[in-house]
């Protein structure tokens, strides 16, 4: 293993970007040539994934470097709180500055999560977050992800503009705060877009002719995958074949979305070529990568929520001064890697307290070390789920493990798009066996799944019951901005 010297550390997140959404993951149209250039500059992963896809679990186990069943972050209104140590924590141990600027999603800004500089920071709607995401199984249809998805406009939403407010404060702090550091200094940029609601200017959209654009894969009601729970999701959360939407509107859709990662690509260049241009970029690595994806509308699907890579596979970049430009690593990475990755990076140490987290450090494979063979993990248990999913992922299929519902399995390296599931062909039953094995190593399924919906039966009682939560619907376009970036 190569030696890592101890360097600052750039940290750029977004929200609900799909890996595929990006010229350097090979879309056809995608305009993100900053993205880009940090790929040609360093090292793409090509095989990353969320741990949860859905945000406020999936940036529990980015901070903590745990899976949400071992926090007990199930679903959007179990924020994070500092209940298991966050890679801040080791950072701010050995007096590294850890600056964050932009959306965490945690509870709130005075909770021990290891992160006590937060500029602009986003949480939780009112330290709650959206109890009607805790509803489960048998909960009202809410179509809040088709609605959504029915209605890309033209404009600027709120946000946009704390995006850009966002990208101001970084590159102000890059300017005229990192220069006065003297130990190493993480600092954390992360953004909302491309998150919904469907919002772009008329310049950024017009880059996406609606006839250039492709359709999503099994678009049409006939084509839908018919699996029991994935069927149960989409008529509760998403929609049902007579509200199929029309192409049209689809390709508006699809072109909004990447409008608004021409967006979010245009922050990140601003930030780049300030750290660039006040002399950083030597002492300074840079890691980008997305809490969860997007399905857009794959196999009749919108939002995220499901283990199909629209939504549960997420772009990955690391570059650097030590990093050789151009380097694909292929082999399956997750955010929890990102704890031991960063902590190392900045040249501090795990804690005993460490020694069992499930990710590693992905340095080594960043100069030229093969990862070694490895499965990742993920779940989930929120947002109109009647059961616990489960995903295992290892360097040629993915496995799909439904509570009290048969399994998915596919063979993403001839079946990229998942529309094969070969759960049912005898030829898998040892895949299948096997994959089954792996995962009640990591995970009780069935005990973690009565856990969860024992949690968040509880929050629902104590916030005045189900009548109450469903009245009251789930959070309007998301988790809002901070008031001064609110619509007025």
């Amino acid at each position: 293993m190569p030696n890592i010297d101890p360097l600052n550390l750039l940290l750029i997140t977004s929200d609900q970007h799909r890996r595929s959404a990006a010229g350097c993951y090979g879309h056809p149209l995608a305009h993100t040539p900053n993205l880009d250039a940090l790929a040609g500059r360093g090292v793409r992963f090509d095989t990353a994934y969320c741990n949860f896809p859905i945000c406020v679990p999936s940036r529990a186990s980015l901070a903590t470097g745990r899976y949400a069943h071992e926090l007990g972050v199930w679903d959007n209104a179990a924020p994070y709180t500092g209940q298991r140590p966050s890679w801040g924590h080791r950072l701010t141990e050995h007096g590294h500055a850890v600056t964050t600027i932009g959306k965490l999603h945690f509870r709130r800004p005075d909770d021990d999560t290891g992160f006590p500089d937060q500029r602009i920071p986003m949480h939780v709607k009112e330290g709650v977050g959206d109890l009607y995401g805790s509803l489960r199984p048998d909960v009202p249809r809410q179509r809040n992800y088709l609605n959504t998805a029915a209605n890309p406009r033209v404009g600027e939403s709120e946000y946009m503009r704390y995006d850009a407010a966002t990208t101001r404060q970084a590159i102000d702090w890059l300017a005229n705060e990192a220069p006065r550091h003297d130990t190493r200094w993480c600092l954390w940029v992360s953004y909302t877009l491309p998150h919904s609601p469907f919002v772009a200017s008329a310049e950024d959209v017009a880059r996406y002719p609606l006839e250039d654009l492709e359709l999503p894969v099994n678009f049409r009601s006939p084509n839908w995958p018919h699996h029991p729970h994935i069927n149960y999701i989409r008529e509760q959360r998403i929609q049902s074949p007579e509200e199929e939407l029309d192409e049209a509107l689809v390709r508006r859709t699809i072109a909004t979305y990447l409008a608004m990662c021409t967006y979010l690509d245009r922050q990140i260049g601003a930030v780049l070529a300030a750290l660039n241009e006040c002399g950083l970029d030597d002492s300074t690595r840079v890691i980008y990568t997305s809490d969860h994806g997007e399905m857009l509308g794959d196999h009749g699907m919108w939002g995220k929520n499901l283990m199909y890579e629209g939504a549960s596979a997420v772009p990955f970049l690391m570059s650097g001064p030590d990093i050789a430009p151009g380097r694909v690593v292929p082999q399956p990475v997750s955010l929890v890697d990102l704890f031991p990755t960063i902590v190392e990076g900045l040249g501090a140490a795990l804690a005993e307290a460490d020694a069992d987290l499930p990710g590693a450090s992905l340095w080594p494979a960043a100069q030229g070390n093969p990862l070694p063979e490895r499965t990742i993990f993920g779940e989930y248990h929120a947002s109109g789920c009647r059961e616990a999913m489960y995903m295992l992922r290892d360097t040629t299929h993915k496995y799909v493990h439904h509570v009290g519902d048969p399994p998915q399995l596919f063979d993403l390296a001839t079946d990229p798009t998942e529309t094969r599931d070969l759960a049912a062909d005898p030829q898998s039953a040892p895949r299948l066996e096997h994959f089954e094995q792996h995962l009640r190593a990591i995970v009780d399924p069935e005990a973690v799944d009565q856990a969860a919906k024992a949690d968040q039966a509880r929050r629902i009682d104590d916030a005045g019951g189900l009548d109450v939560i469903t009245r009251r619907g789930p959070i309007a376009g998301g988790t809002p901005a901070p008031n001064q970036f609110r619509d007025c």
